[in-house]
């Protein structure tokens, strides 16, 4: 096989600069070889797509190592300079069009499940006010902000997440003085909005992301939870991801909440600091520090996972938590199930324990069960959820999380007052882990763009008269790609037509036009011999084409 790949890429390739060989060490080599992956696997996977199934990016990959040491551009003075410019800005992407359909196909299968449960889609600016996020103080996102200050000196900032514009949402429809929502309880919306963070880039995190979130505003028991639950389980089935392939970790923050009070650390307290230190405490206390102090347990535990044991015990005595407390903490956090949990935060029943027990109990009627876990440590790093919190994995723990969720019912509070006690609960869904987790498994599908027609002149003065025809197809909301230019050879029309997928091939010639008709030879239809069907349509018979083929199909099967 001949290579496709022309002098131009050839030289975009070698542009990206040679293999380094052995693993990199320095900040400086780490980034350059960060860089050369991210900007090679666009380019393969820009040209997988262009190529077909004959051409993996493995391949790809190789042809063009092979080509770049065959013509010499290994030399530096041999390659012109590529401008940074036209590489996307780091952390986030550009979706060719084979990308972009793959992405609006994941994007319906989410939609298509909201459907199913009945939520509403709902849309926000891009821009918010970066107080929005200040408000809820201690947490890491605000060093994440792409913020800036606009023309009129309003601090703005592209959103990192959707929940707190959810939240002004809400609240934009509530009575500040009495807590009343004007609109029909419950709320049950969703959206898939564009969300902004500047982090470290690495596998399944980018700087930017689409993230689905489902939320339900004014339930406040664990119905709400259940159908989030079963909406995020009924999406993986809709993908092909069973229970063998993801899971979803559940626990609860108020369960948390009494393990951690059971050590000092309680919100409105400042014990979580020396202990013994009267002074210190009460004036963390004045100053609200020890709401700060619970955020920050909640951040140290979520990290469990990522920094083992011994990293959670040195950050937890940071802020005051001896070790013999961290110590009990994290043995409580490995409890296997919700009973043992309990026995090691006093052994007496609560609410928060049972409403966990009832969610498990309930997950058997919603045939959800399978998917589900309880796991202790799971707490979720943001600090205004207040009940059950979760978040799905892959089994063979090669990504972070999928996708996270839990109960929030003090976050309109903190936005629109005491009075604003709105029960809340949802789950955030990112784009990048699950298409991750598709590739990997061999799930996502061959999407072609799916052409009804391709409709070509045989010479450049039919090509009104195959514009006029490519209209009348139009007009009966048939999808019809009119080729611009005429192909010297008929069979290089054909493998267009062939390439965009298209069902049908019109081709444009002037007997036929002479004649009043034009011929239509369907790709995808074949006759008794194997050959494509194709029929002379009289032109003002164009919207009959469908039973034209099908008569022509089935006069040629033998009887």
């Amino acid at each position: 096989m001949s290579s496709p790949f022309t002098p131009e890429q050839i030289t975009e390739w070698a542009s990206f600069g040679p293999k380094l060989k052995g693993k990199p060490s320095t900040p400086e080599e780490i980034a350059s070889a960060q860089t050369r992956k991210k900007n090679c696997t666009a380019m393969k996977q820009r040209l997988a797509a262009a190529l077909g199934e004959d051409w993996t990016e493995k391949k790809i990959e190789k042809e063009l190592d092979r080509l770049v040491e065959e013509a010499g551009n290994t030399n530096a003075s041999n390659v012109s300079a590529r401008p940074a410019y036209l590489d996307a800005p780091s952390g986030t992407r550009d979706f060719y069009p084979a990308d972009y359909r793959l992405q609006q196909w994941l994007f319906q299968k989410m939609r298509d499940t909201a459907s199913l449960f009945c939520f509403q889609e709902y849309d926000a600016p891009v821009l918010e006010h970066v107080a929005l996020y200040e408000r809820k103080a201690g947490e890491e996102i605000v060093g994440q902000l792409y913020a800036f200050e606009d023309q009129e000196g309003d601090r703005v900032t592209l959103r990192p997440e959707m929940t707190p514009t959810l939240a002004r949402m809400v609240l934009n429809k509530t009575n500040l003085q009495t807590g009343e929502v004007r609109l029909p309880l419950p709320l049950k919306w969703y959206s898939l909005p564009q969300c902004w963070r500047f982090e470290t880039t690495q596998r399944g995190r980018r700087r930017e992301h689409y993230q689905w979130n489902m939320d339900v505003v004014g339930v406040d028991h664990v119905h709400a939870e259940l159908e989030l639950l079963a909406a995020a389980c009924q999406f993986f089935r809709s993908l092909g991801v069973g229970p063998d392939i993801v899971g979803i970790k559940v626990n609860s923050r108020a369960v948390l909440e009494a393990l951690l009070a059971k050590h000092g650390i309680t919100k409105g307290c400042a014990t979580s600091l020396k202990q013994d230190d009267a002074a210190a405490a009460a004036a963390a206390t004045a100053t609200g520090e020890s709401e700060d102090i619970f955020a920050k347990a909640c951040v140290i535990i979520d990290k469990l996972d990522k920094i083992g044991g011994a990293a959670v015990t040195e950050l937890l005595a940071e802020i005051g938590v001896n070790q013999a407390s961290a110590q009990d903490i994290l043995t409580a956090l490995q409890a296997p199930t919700i009973e043992d949990l309990q026995t090691l935060i006093g052994g007496e029943s609560s609410p928060a324990v049972d409403e966990v027990k009832r969610l498990f109990e309930l997950a058997h009627a919603y045939n959800i069960y399978d998917y589900l876990i309880f796991d202790a440590s799971v707490v979720r790093g943001l600090s205004y959820y207040t009940g059950i919190v979760w978040e799905a994995f892959d089994r063979k723990g090669m990504f972070r999380a999928i996708m996270g969720g839990g109960r929030y019912d003090r976050l309109l509070e903190l936005y629109g007052g005491e009075r604003c006690q709105i029960p809340c609960v949802g789950f955030g869904f990112g784009d990048c882990v699950i298409m991750e987790l598709l590739k990997e498994h061999n799930l996502l599908p061959q999407l072609n763009v799916g052409v009804d027609y391709v409709v070509c002149a045989f010479q450049d003065d039919l090509y009104g008269a195959a514009a006029d025809i490519a209209a009348r197809l139009r007009t009966c909301n048939w999808s019809v790609d009119l080729m611009p230019t005429p192909k010297k050879k008929v069979a290089n029309s054909f493998k267009h037509a062939d390439q965009m997928g298209a069902r049908r091939m019109v081709f444009v010639a002037p007997d036929e036009i002479a004649r009043g008709v034009v011929r239509v030879k369907d790709l995808r239809t074949k006759d008794a011999a194997g050959e494509a069907v194709q029929v002379d349509c009289p032109l003002e018979e164009l919207a009959k084409l469908d039973e034209m083929i099908a008569a022509q199909a089935g006069s040629s099967v033998a009887p």
